[in-house]
């Protein structure tokens, strides 16, 4: 399994402030972003993965709401957030 529980605390850790703060929005769009990372890379290897690939894009639709309410909510947050992940926006 690509995202264990260990990973997911480190990135709720990292960027939701704590490990058992899963709902905040900051951690949510990174782990969005990791598992979008690791969906293209998985559609690379198989270009045919059409469940994948429409997984990959529910998620970055779910991804992109939750960066335009940070971003109306806390600009200065969905700044530093997306320079950090590496998101282009």
């Amino acid at each position: 399994m690509y995202l264990s529980q260990e990973k997911k605390a480190e990135i709720f850790n990292k960027y939701g402030g704590s490990e058992t703060n899963t709902g905040s929005t900051e951690g949510q769009i990174a782990l969005f972003t990791y598992r979008i990372n690791h969906l293209t890379e998985h559609l690379k290897k198989n270009h045919k993965d059409f469940n994948t690939e429409r997984s990959l894009i529910r998620l970055v639709g779910k991804r992109r709401s939750l960066l335009d309410y940070l971003k109306a909510n806390d600009i200065q947050k969905y700044r530093s957030l997306i320079k950090e992940l590496g998101i282009r926006k």
